[in-house]
This record gives structure tokens, sequence and C-alpha cells, in this order.
């Protein structure tokens, strides 16, 4: 194996790993709105957007350290979590027709305003650290292994959350029965926000870091929105143990399926695997089957 080979095996390999962290992260996010508040975010790919803007902005315009900026974002979407679930999901709560039509709006103003205000050149949010690490024949860049390893502990930290908090398990019997977590005392507004903001701040994550990764612009939130739902429906929708298996088989194949078949291949590629996975278990890997 030459070694022009092994170095673009290990950079696609990288890839798939950053990808499929990020992905999660934002899979995550949608299906705990989904489990909880049985609502479909269709804004989440937008207030990833915002996400990056915000870190981008503050890390360019206003001279902002890039890390100080992220956290900043995730200050800043991780509240707007709190108002969107007060203001726009709580009042239309079982009527989805209602919510998607709010969601819209959502997108639609967030989206005009950021490419009003905004150019549409290529930009990218300055790297969280420079430099490279050598391995052998193989240089990897401090910046794409310290995305890898945010998004991991992130992962590794909100699964911590659910299993191990008292708010976490709250999260988990609201869940699987809401009017019983209301019977048993908890309250069942306080869980939704919060599971609001932590799904917003995790976008915000992945949008600052996505826009030091690839780049910045204003119609960002559409391709990632398209990866989310493909992981949901490949893993089960409401399922979180197929957020990740499925984020690992979309992500990998995102980073691979370019350099072997060319990207304008990869999209088609990609669905006509899902499909026919979904063939064979239509309920997704881990959904679970719904018999009338």
């Amino acid at each position: 194996m030459s070694d022009a080979t092994i170095l673009l095996l290990v950079a696609s390999f990288l890839n798939a790993l950053i990808l499929s962290s990020m992905y999660i992260l934002l899979g995550l996010g949608f299906t705990f709105l989904f489990n909880i508040m049985g609502i479909l975010n269709f804004a989440h790919g937008v207030i990833y957007m915002i996400g990056a803007y915000i870190c981008f902005i503050l890390a360019t315009t206003v001279g902002v350290n890039p890390w100080l900026a992220m956290l900043v974002s995730v200050l800043v979407v991780g509240s707007f979590g709190i108002l969107l679930e007060r203001f726009v999901f709580r009042p239309f709560l079982g009527n989805i027709n209602l919510i998607i039509v709010v969601c819209i709006g959502i997108i639609t103003v967030l989206k005009n305003a950021v490419s009003v205000s905004q150019t549409y050149s290529v930009q990218m949010t300055p790297p969280f650290v420079q430099g490279v690490i050598k391995v052998g024949i193989v240089s990897l860049s401090w910046e794409r292994l310290l995305i890898f390893f945010i998004g991991v502990g992130l992962l590794i930290l909100v699964l911590l959350f659910i299993n191990k908090t008292k708010q976490g398990l709250q999260m988990r019997a609201v869940a699987q029965d809401k009017e019983g977590a209301i019977l048993q005392g908890i309250n069942v507004n306080f869980i939704s926000a919060l599971a609001c903001v932590i799904a917003c701040a995790l976008a915000a994550v992945a949008g600052s870091l996505m826009g030091s990764y690839l780049t910045v612009n204003p119609y960002m939130g559409d391709d990632i929105m398209i990866k989310v739902l493909e992981i949901l429906v490949l893993g089960g929708i409401g399922s979180i143990n197929g957020v990740f298996f499925a984020g690992l088989i979309v992500g990998a194949m995102d980073a691979f399926l370019p350099i072997m078949v060319g990207g304008t291949e990869t999209q088609a590629i990609m669905m006509f695997v899902i499909v026919i996975i979904l063939l064979f278990k239509p309920q997704g890997l881990f959904g679970r089957e719904v018999r009338a």
C-alpha cells in the first residue's frame, strides 16, 4: 500500500469520526425533544447555523478568542431554547401541524436575517488550536483531533447526565410515560425546557466546531438537517441507541463515499443504502415496531 493511499485512508477515517460525532450530537438533541415533548423540531438545523454564526462573528468581527466565542454561542443559543420551549412549543403541544408551521416560520426568519446581514462568500471560524501532530508518515491536524475529542467528550457527558443525574432520570421517566411522571410529582414543563436547552446548546457546539472544520454559510443548517433526518429514520425515531449507530454509519459514508465514487453520487448511494435497510427493518435499526 502506497504512502498516498495510507494518508488518504487515515484522513478519511478521521473525517468519518468527526462527522459522526457532530451528527450524533445533533441527532441526540432532536431525539430529546421528540421523546419528551413529542415534537419534530425541523428548525434544529437553523439553530445549528445560528450557533455557528454567533461564534464566527465574535471570533472574526469582534476579535474574541474562539473558545470564548463558542462559550458565548452555547449560552446564547441555549437560552434561546428556553424561549423556544415556552413560547413556541408548549402552547402548541399535540398539534403537529401548527408546530411544523411555526418551525417553518423560524427557519424562514432566521435564515433570511443571516442571508441579508452576512455575505455568502466562503467563510470559516478561526481555528481553535494550531499545529499538527506527526505519527510516522501521517500528519494529523490538532484542530481535527480536538473537534473529535470534544464531540466524544460531550456524548459521554450527555449519556452520564441521562443515566446518573436526577434530572436525567426524570427526562427518561417523562419520555416513557408523561402522565405517570406528572403523578410522581415531576415538573414536566421544567424537564421539557431543560431538554430544549440541552438540544440547542449541543447544536451550538456542533455549529461552532463545524464552522472551523468546514465553512459557515446561511444554508449550512439545511445540509445538516438532511443528515439528522437520515440518522433518525435509519436508527429508528426516538431511539438514542439508534442515533449512535446510525450516526456512525452516515458519518462513515459521508467520509469514504466521495473518494470512492465522487461527491455527486454520494447522496444518491446513501439514500439507496438507507432504503435497502428500511426494506428489511421498516422501523429502523433500533426502532420499535408499532402494532395496531
